[in-house]
C-alpha cells in the first residue's frame, strides 16, 4: 500500500543520466520552490511505460504551468533510462532507483514482475512545496495508468 496523503514525503537522491553525465536528482531541492509529481513505473522499453512517459512528455506544459516538476522513477539503470528516453523522445527527468530503496520508502514495490524480480509498481504522488504528499495512487496492475485528471486537479489546487 503506497504511502498516504498527508504523509511527509521521504526524501531521496537518485541518479539521472543527462547529456552532461550522471546528475543527482534530490526531491527536497523542489521544496519551497515547486510542487512535484513522482511517477513510479516498472521498466523502460515496455509498452505501457513507454505510452505513459511519452504522453507525459507530450503534455509537460500542463505540469509546468501549475508549477510542478515531474520525475519518473524506475529500477532501471540510468544508462538504460537515457537510451529509452532518447529512442522515445521522453523529455522529463528520469531517475534510477537501482538499489530499490525509494520504492521501498514509498511502499510501491511490485514483487517478481513477470518473473524478472522486484520492480516499481505503477504509482503517482503529488508532493507540495512543503514536502507533504497531497495525492497518492498505486494502480491495481502494472497495465493500469494513474488518474492523470485527478493528478492535474490536485496540482491546480496547490499554490
Amino acid at each position: 500500500m503506497a504511502i498516504s496523503v498527508g504523509t511527509k514525503a521521504p526524501d531521496f537522491t537518485l541518479k539521472s543520466k543527462q547529456a552532461s553525465g550522471l546528475m543527482d536528482v534530490k526531491l527536497s531541492e523542489n521544496f519551497g520552490k515547486k510542487n512535484t509529481l513522482l511517477l513510479f513505473f516498472p521498466a523502460a522499453f515496455t509498452s505501457v511505460c513507454t505510452k505513459e512517459m511519452c504522453d507525459i512528455s507530450a503534455g509537460l506544459n500542463a505540469y509546468s504551468s501549475v508549477n510542478a516538476n515531474v520525475i519518473g522513477i524506475s529500477v532501471d539503470t540510468p544508462f538504460a533510462q537515457e537510451a529509452w528516453a532518447q529512442k522515445e523522445k521522453i523529455n522529463l527527468t528520469l531517475a534510477s532507483d537501482l538499489n530499490k530503496e525509494v520504492i521501498k520508502k514509498y511502499d510501491v514495490v511490485f514483487p517478481m514482475l513477470a518473473g524478472i524480480g522486484d520492480t516499481a509498481a505503477r504509482a503517482a504522488f503529488v508532493i507540495d512545496k512543503g514536502g507533504i504528499v497531497q495525492y497518492s495512487e498505486q494502480t491495481p496492475t502494472p497495465k493500469d495508468l494513474p488518474n492523470f485528471d485527478r493528478i492535474k486537479e490536485t496540482l491546480a489546487k496547490l499554490k
